[in-house]
C-alpha cells in the first residue's frame, strides 16, 4: 500500500471540508464560518478542515438517536452481533489506510496505528460472541410456586467522549459492545483528531446501510468542550463514557452524577514498573523503553516511573542510558523510527515545563530532554525522550505529564517498592519484573498493587481486548472492553413470577383482609 496521504484520505472519503455531525446516513454542517483546520504533527501540513457542531446540531443528533433506539433495541441481539461482525470485516479491509491516517493525524508510529485498528477488529470479534451471551441469572424464590430471574435490557443512548491519543480504538471498545447490547451511540471525538473519526463513521455507515440499520444507531458530533458539556448534562443520554484527563473526568462525573446518570471514566495513569534484583534485565529493558517512549509517552498506560532495587540500580541505569541513545525519532510513517511527535505545540510546552519543574524540585537528568530542531522536525512537535532521577513525593512525579519523561526511583525492600508504586493519586497500570514467585504473588495480592491492571514480567502498556481495561482512584474506576464490561451498557431488571393461586409475601409477612 502506498502511504500517499492524499490517496489515503480519498480512499477513506475524507474531503477538504467535513460536516459537523453525522447521524449515520445524513451529514450536516454548522452554519457560518465555524470551522477548524487540522494540521498533522508529523510535518505541520494541513490535512483538512472540519465544521464544528453547534448546540442545534447536537440536538439534531440526539433526536435522531432517540428515534433509532426504539427500533434498534427490537433487533435480536445475535442479529446485532452479525452486523458488528461485518463492521469488523470492513475494518480489516481498511486496516492499512485507517492505521496510516491514525499515525499521520495523531503522530504515533505506523505500527502503533495498525495496532490501534487491530484493537477495533478484536473488539468486534469479542462483541459478536458477546451478543449470544448477554446472560441473566435464575434463582430460587423463598416463596412456594414462584420463580425469580434477572435479565438485562438495552439502556439507550451511550455518549462516547474520546481522547486524541487513541483516536479510534477507545470509541470502538464502547461502540461494539453498546451496539450488541441494543444501544445507540453518539460519539464526540477529540477536536484534535476528528478525521479518523469521520473515516470510521464512513466505514460503519456503509455496513449499516447494507443491513438496513436505522439512521441514528451510530452518530458523530465534532465539537469542542461545549459539546462534551451538553452531553454530560443531557438526561436523554443515560450513560457517558469519557476518556481523558483526571480534570476532565471530575467535571464529567460531577455533571452526570448531579442528574443521577451513569458515567464510565477512563482517566489518567501514573504507571510504574518495579524492577527487582531477581529480574531478567534484558526483558525489563525492552518493556521499559517501549513503555516510556511508545506513542511519545502519550498513552494512559505509558511507563512513567521505574522503581529499581538498589543493588542493580546503577547497572540498569547505564543500560537505559545506552538504549535511549539508540531511539530513533522522526516521521512515524517511516517504520525505521521508534518515536514520532507529540500531538501539538501546546503538548511540547507542557513537556518543557515539566522538565523545569522536575529540576526545580531536585530531579537529576541522566538523559537530557528538549525540543528537536531541524528540517525533519519542522512541525515543531518533536522532542527528546528523557530520564530523571527523582523522589516519588515530588509534585511533578505525582502528576501525569503526557510526554516521554521517565522517572527513576530507588528502593530497598519489596514492601517499600509496592508502597512507592501505590503512592500516587492514579491507579491504572502497574508491573513487577521479577523471577521470584513470592514477590510476584505479593504484588498481585490484596496487599500489592492498587491498580486496575497489574502485570508480572511484562510492561505497563499493551492491554488485550479480553480483559477489562481501567483503573482505580483518580483513574476513574471505569472498565471497558472484555470480561463483564458489557453490563454497564444495559439496564438490569429482577423479575419475580407467581404461578400459584395464592399471594404469599416475602419474609413471611402476614397481611390478611
Amino acid at each position: 500500500m502506498s502511504l500517499n496521504i492524499a490517496e489515503i484520505l480519498n480512499h477513506l472519503h475524507i474531503n477538504d471540508t467535513n460536516g459537523a455531525f453525522s447521524t449515520g446516513r445524513v451529514w450536516g454542517a454548522a452554519k457560518g464560518d465555524n470551522s477548524k483546520t487540522i494540521y498533522s504533527p508529523v510535518d505541520g501540513k494541513k490535512i483538512a478542515s472540519v465544521h464544528m457542531a453547534t448546540e442545534a446540531d447536537y440536538n439534531t443528533v440526539i433526536e435522531k438517536a432517540t428515534e433509532a433506539f426504539k427500533k434498534w433495541r427490537a433487533v435480536p441481539a445475535p442479529k446485532r452481533g452479525e452486523i458488528v461482525r461485518q463492521v469488523g470485516e470492513a475494518l480489516r479491509e481498511k486496516k492499512q489506510e485507517l492505521g496510516a491516517l491514525v499515525s499521520y493525524e495523531m503522530g504515533k508510529s505506523l505500527q502503533e496505528g495498525y495496532g490501534e485498528v487491530q484493537e477495533m477488529i478484536d473488539i468486534c470479534d469479542l462483541a459478536v460472541g458477546q451478543s449470544r451471551q448477554l446472560f441473566g441469572l435464575t434463582m430460587h424464590s423463598e416463596r412456594p410456586d414462584h420463580r425469580m430471574y434477572e435479565q438485562y435490557h438495552p439502556l439507550g443512548i451511550v455518549g462516547i467522549i474520546s481522547a486524541f491519543n487513541f483516536p479510534v480504538a477507545v470509541w470502538s471498545w464502547n461502540a461494539a459492545l453498546a451496539w450488541v447490547c441494543g444501544d445507540v451511540c453518539v460519539w464526540k471525538p477529540s477536536e484534535k483528531t476528528p478525521l479518523t473519526a469521520i473515516a470510521c463513521q464512513h466505514i460503519v455507515q456503509e455496513v449499516f446501510e447494507r443491513n438496513d440499520v436505522p439512521e441514528g444507531v451510530s452518530c458523530l458530533v465534532i465539537g469542542d468542550r461545549i459539546i462534551g458539556e451538553l452531553m454530560a448534562n443531557d438526561t436523554r443520554v443515560p450513560l457517558i463514557s469519557a476518556t481523558g484527563s483526571t480534570r476532565m473526568g471530575k467535571a464529567v462525573g460531577a455533571a452526570v452524577g448531579a442528574r443521577l446518570g451513569r458515567s464510565l471514566l477512563e482517566l489518567g495513569g501514573n504507571n510504574a514498573i518495579i524492577v527487582s534484583q531477581y529480574a531478567d534485565l534484558d526483558t525489563v529493558l525492552i518493556g521499559a523503553v517501549f513503555g516510556a517512549v511508545g506513542t511519545a509517552g502519550q498513552r494512559c498506560t505509558t511507563t512513567r516511573r521505574l522503581i529499581i532495587h538498589e543493588s542493580i540500580y546503577e547497572q540498569f541505569k547505564q543500560k537505559l542510558i545506552k538504549a535511549y541513545g539508540q531511539v530513533r525519532i522522526g516521521n512515524p510513517l517511516d517504520e525505521h523510527n521508534h518515536m514520532g511527535p507529540l500531538i501539538d505545540k501546546d503538548a511540547v510546552q507542557l513537556y518543557l515545563d515539566a522538565i523545569e519543574k522536575c529540576k526545580a524540585e531536585g530531579g537529576q537528568f541522566v538523559v537530557e530532554g528538549g525540543k528537536l530542531e531541524g528540517e525533519q522536525y519542522a512541525s515543531g512537535c518533536y522532542v527528546k525522550p528523557c530520564i530523571a532521577e527523582v523522589e516519588n513525593h515530588y509534585k511533578i512525579v505525582q502528576h501525569e505529564t503526557f510526554a516521554p519523561i521517565l522517572y527513576l526511583i530507588k528502593y530497598k525492600t519489596i514492601d517499600e517498592a509496592i508502597a512507592l508504586q501505590n503512592g500516587v493519586p492514579q491507579g491504572l497500570s502497574s508491573s513487577i519484573m521479577t523471577n521470584n514467585l513470592r514477590e510476584a504473588e505479593q504484588f498481585l495480592s490484596y496487599a500489592g498493587s492498587d491498580c486496575g491492571i497489574a502485570n508480572v514480567n511484562i510492561g505497563t502498556s499493551g492491554a488485550e481486548i479480553g480483559g477489562a481495561f481501567g483503573g482505580e482512584k483518580e483513574t476513574g474506576g471505569g472498565r471497558e472492553s472484555g470480561s463483564d464490561a458489557w453490563k454497564i451498557y444495559m439496564r438490569r431488571q429482577t423479575n419475580t413470577i407467581n404461578y400459584s393461586t395464592k399471594l404469599p409475601l416475602a419474609q413471611g409477612i402476614k397481611f390478611d383482609l
